[in-house]
């Protein structure tokens, strides 16, 4: 793990994800660029403090340098977001696979050239969108290909938080100071943090690609130099439209991410705050609450749960499943994810470019005068693995 270090949120919840299921042992580590930090974070994991190393550079020498069966074979990387293509592209070009933090990169750009060294590689390459391993967002996607509810006309996804509501990044909380900080964060603030989980599940459920769109950046909070605040309008391919809402100033949500797709003949809703609940809704018939353990479920889905119905399952479990699909993959010696629908499916590469595409068409057409501006083309095919 690069990153992650005492006092960091999300090291933790991968490593928790990671461990759940038994696939992975914790090894190695550059976990701060603070020496004591460091070696502080790996004492508390119990690691051998030769593998508490200070800087990537020296992990991944150091890890070389191990016997095949005694090195590290999978590089977490937990770092702010200006760091992961620079270190994902060092690991794999190392020799190592890579199961990344998101967004991607700073911009499409180099998220282009993680890609060619995915390909030139042959190492896995993974994205830590954490939403789309819960079951039930699984049965969702699951019921809209196989057409349940007919021709997709409509996708609906908000993500809504609160808790920079206040100019807390300008007073030390180090959470929000680096995530408004164009430098660490990217050009896009609440856009790239939580936009791009909101965009990467509605293309993910839906199965539908996002062709053009027409959107709009707020800063809210006086002296923030990054977005706090979302607003976008989808056309996607094929003739359904859309609407995309993130925010982060919405003062008292907690984590409200929220996706609703409605067809020809219905729709369903799924919350992340109430994730073992999908509501089905028809024109014709009574409403349908499917839940997780329950009955009617698809293998798919099943396979994500680990506990029988009425024992709740929530975030951890949820990202586990990425881990675990990552995991199988690369005992199975493959060199992309398995495809949509596969219980071992996990983001990748194709969902890494096509959110960064998102992020960049957000931003031209905020500062533009453009009604609509269109995507870059980024094939929306989940069994690719490499730099298109």
């Amino acid at each position: 793990m690069v990153g992650g270090g005492e006092g960091a949120f999300i090291g933790a919840v991968h490593r928790m994800a990671a461990a759940l299921d038994g696939e992975f042992a914790l090894v190695c580590g550059a976990f701060s660029s603070d020496v004591e930090r460091n070696a502080r974070s790996a004492a508390a994991l119990g690691l051998d403090p030769a593998r508490a190393y200070a800087t990537l550079d020296a992990l991944l020498a150091g890890e070389a340098a191990l016997p095949e069966d005694e090195r590290m074979e999978v590089l977490a990387i937990v770092t702010p977001n200006h760091l992961h293509a620079p270190m994902a592209i060092a690991a794999l070009d190392a020799g190592f696979h890579v199961l990344s933090e998101k967004p991607m990169a700073l911009n499409l750009a180099e998220a282009q050239v993680i890609g060619a060294a995915v390909a030139r590689s042959g190492k896995l390459y993974g994205l830590a969108f954490t939403y789309s391993g819960y079951p039930l967002v699984e049965e969702a996607r699951v019921r809209v290909a196989r057409g349940d509810f007919g021709k997709i006309r409509l996708v609906q996804v908000e993500y809504s938080q609160g808790w920079l509501s206040r100019p807390i990044d300008q007073d030390g909380n180090k959470q929000a100071e680096w995530r408004t900080d164009p430098a660490r964060a990217g050009l896009g603030g609440c856009l790239g943090d939580i936009g791009t989980h909101a965009f990467q599940l509605a293309e993910h459920v839906s199965g539908l690609a996002v062709g053009s769109l027409s959107a709009e950046l707020t800063t809210h909070v006086p002296g923030r130099r990054l977005d706090d605040d979302v607003a976008a309008l989808l056309r996607f391919e094929g003739g359904a439209r859309g609407v995309l809402k993130a925010s982060q100033i919405a003062a008292g949500d907690e984590n409200g991410l929220r996706l609703r797709i409605h067809g020809e003949e219905g729709g369903l809703e799924w919350s992340q705050m109430e994730p073992n609940s999908l509501t089905l809704r028809w024109l014709d018939r009574p409403v349908e609450v499917i839940r997780a353990g329950g009955p009617g479920l698809d293998p798919s889905a099943v396979a994500r749960l680990r506990t029988p119905a009425g024992h709740p399952e929530g975030y951890i479990e949820a990202f586990a499943n990425l881990y675990i699909g990552f995991g199988r993959a690369l005992r199975a010696g493959a060199a992309t994810p398995p495809p949509p629908g596969t219980a071992d499916w996990f983001p990748g590469i194709v969902d890494g470019l096509r959110t960064m595409a998102f992020v960049e068409a957000v931003i031209e057409n905020s500062a533009g005068e453009a009604k609509w501006t269109a995507l870059a083309r980024i094939p929306n095919d989940r069994r690719t693995a490499g730099g298109e």
